[in-house]
């Protein structure tokens, strides 16, 4: 055997160039490791959904003839540990070469390049060929152009630019405008109804009592014996058509949008299939231009969609490789209280927190707002750890690799790096919250109340956060409306603030 090449569990391409033509020389390696179960305490379903796509993937290639070597979690020569594995399938199958496609995680390319340099045969990083831009390019963009402050809409526009999306035949955006954020920010009614939920079901029971058996640490619901996420290409672009056709019309108007009564809304939940790389971007943000131009989707919508692919996906990225390593321990307010139990169970009284929670254990995703605008805005005006933020986050949630979760968690939810990620805190008190959703109705405590037993937790914290990080934050233009109410508060209004703010601090475990 001449060359072993290296898939991760992120790296389910078919479409890579790797694959264009069977080799008999070469042999593909996957593997199932307790190194990538344990690092962080993961959902069932992320573990689950990752092994059942590995199988497929690897089965799939069998099927086109190519060569392969799949390690399960259980089989007794797995050691459970990349460079072992590595070490072990090299001896054993007699290569004299290793190809890998380059990480998309910090913690793997560090593993991979520390292990190539001890190797006494040749070893080669080829690129997954998923991205737009390559690693260090959002860098280079802001650096070319002197930027002290990186913000995304300078580089999205960049990137609708050099790649002619949304663009009129002059050069021009497309509707005359190259952001309609504004236009997207409308509550749910009720009415347009949430498409139905085409994405097919899968029973993997006997996967996950193997995975049960090997020892691996979970939490969440592992809905083995119906799980909705694709496992493979065919079915992730199932996935796209039904959401060109179904969500993406009415995206763009509720995309801001939280219900109890709807969990999807319109939103496309592709992230896990472009992330293990089933999909690749281009093709989806392709998919949502040409649904523009053909009048199938309004304009609002298209480019709200295509602006998180081309942009905000794209620009995290770079934010993470060019701040790693050490992103993960930024801390800029200094929040060091512990994750409430709450986070594991979803037992909270805040009608809107236990339904995104809820949803996150249950379904292994929440959309982007219940992330951000509940979730994260909680865990931030209550000064929750922001590591340990990070870490819920990376292990709740499907899609979370930590090169796209780590900068929207500690960048933009908690704002941890200081601004260099977000223009401001993403924070609101209980009128947002309110206004976007239908859950204050059913919840104990009262939206419009500031100080009291049933005032709504959001209120104080966000009264008092602003108080207690004035020096850090109160020149942000951003927030020169709050500040000016703060402002005008009298010195009464917000000592009451400030101690129903540390009673709620004191006492998250009972909210």
């Amino acid at each position: 055997m001449a060359c072993l090449r290296l898939l991760l569990g992120d790296q389910l391409d078919p479409e890579h160039p790797w694959f264009a033509a069977k080799r008999d020389d070469v042999m593909y390696v996957l593997m199932e490791m307790r190194q990538e179960t344990d690092y962080v305490l993961h959902h069932a379903q992320k573990i689950l959904a990752i092994f059942a796509a590995m199988r497929r993937f690897a089965s799939q290639l069998r099927e086109a003839g190519h060569r392969v070597c799949y390690l399960a979690i259980d089989d007794p020569a797995n050691r459970q540990s990349l460079p072992d594995n590595l070490t072990r399938l090299l001896h054993q199958h007699g290569a004299s070469e290793l190809e890998y496609q380059a990480p998309d995680e910090w913690r793997l390319d560090q593993q991979l390049r520390q292990y190539a340099a001890q190797q006494a045969i040749a070893v080669r990083c080829v690129d997954s060929t998923h991205f737009l831009t390559t690693r260090d390019e959002v860098a280079r963009f802001f650096g070319s152009r002197g930027s002290e402050r990186w913000t995304m809409e300078v580089f999205y526009r960049y990137m609708r630019q050099r790649h002619g999306v949304l663009l009129e035949p002059d050069g021009a955006p497309m509707g005359g405008r190259w952001n309609f954020d504004a236009e997207n920010r409308k509550p749910w009614p009720g009415d347009p109804p949430e498409p139905p939920d085409l994405r097919p079901t899968h029973d993997h029971s006997v996967l996950w009592q193997t995975i049960r058996d090997a020892g691996v640490a979970s939490f969440g619901d592992p809905d083995a014996h119906a799980l909705r996420w694709p496992l493979d290409r065919a079915e992730a672009l199932q996935q796209l058509d039904a959401f060109i056709e179904h969500g993406l019309p009415d995206f763009g108007d509720y995309q801001d949008a939280i219900s109890a009564q709807a969990s999807r809304l319109f939103h496309s939940l592709l992230s896990f299939a472009l992330n293990v790389k089933m999909l690749s971007p281009r093709e989806v943000i392709t998919r949502a231009e040409q649904a523009g131009r053909q009048g199938l989707a309004p304009l609002a919508s298209v480019e709200g969609f295509i602006r998180q692919i081309l942009g905000w996906r794209e620009y995290v990225r770079g934010v993470y490789w060019a701040q790693m390593p050490g992103y993960e321990h930024n801390n800029a307010f200094g929040h060091t209280r512990p994750l409430p139990q709450w986070f594991w169970t979803g037992s909270t009284r805040m009608a809107c927190v236990r339904t995104a929670i809820g949803r996150s254990l249950a379904n292994a995703h929440a959309h982007h707002i219940e992330r951000l605008m509940v979730i994260g805005n909680f865990a931030l005006l209550a000064g929750l750890d922001p590591h340990a933020v990070h870490q819920w986050y990376l292990g709740v949630y499907i899609d979370a690799f930590e090169w796209v979760e780590l900068p929207n968690t500690v960048g933009m939810s908690q704002f941890a790096d200081g601004g260099l990620l977000a223009t401001k805190p993403y924070i609101s008190a209980a009128a947002y919250l309110h206004r976007m959703g239908d859950h204050c109705g059913r919840c104990p405590y009262r939206h419009d109340q500031p100080t009291g037993p049933r005032a709504c937790p959001f209120n104080a914290l966000y009264w008092d956060f602003l108080a207690r990080n004035a020096d850090q934050l109160s020149a942000n233009p951003r927030l020169e409306m709050p500040y000016r109410q703060l402002a005008r508060m009298p010195a009464s209004r917000r000592n009451a603030l400030a101690q129903q703010a540390d009673a709620l601090r004191c006492n998250l475990e009972a909210l």
